[in-house]
């Protein structure tokens, strides 16, 4: 009976690791959408890193800063994981009030 036991206890917990790994992987492409590749400004020639230098110094341009809304993707991601947590916690709790539960001894009248 405790071989049982510990295979039921075994497989909760790699179900439980199952549900952070989904709730992370779902959560990654939400994080990243949107996001676009910022555009070379007018002038740019090359790049140093990549060995391709500019030839010519770029000018100095203006930066205008355009705010569509939304949520940004760390929030979303810090909010599945939190959300991941609190299920993970509310599932311990209720099982081991389960537990109780289950063997609480009747008393005897």
């Amino acid at each position: 009976m405790n071989g049982i036991r510990h295979i039921r206890h075994l497989a909760s917990i790699l179900a439980g690791l199952a549900g952070i790994l989904l709730a992370s992987a779902a959560a990654v492409p939400a994080a990243f959408a949107g996001t676009n590749p910022i555009p070379d400004p007018p002038g740019y020639v090359g790049d140093p890193y990549i060995g391709t230098p500019p030839v010519a110094p770029v000018p100095a341009t203006a930066v205008r800063v355009i705010n569509t809304g939304g949520m940004p993707g760390w929030q979303i991601t810090l909010i599945a994981i939190g959300a991941t947590l609190f299920a993970a916690t509310v599932a311990v709790l209720l099982a081991r009030v389960r537990a109780t539960r289950r063997n609480a001894v009747p008393e005897a009248t």
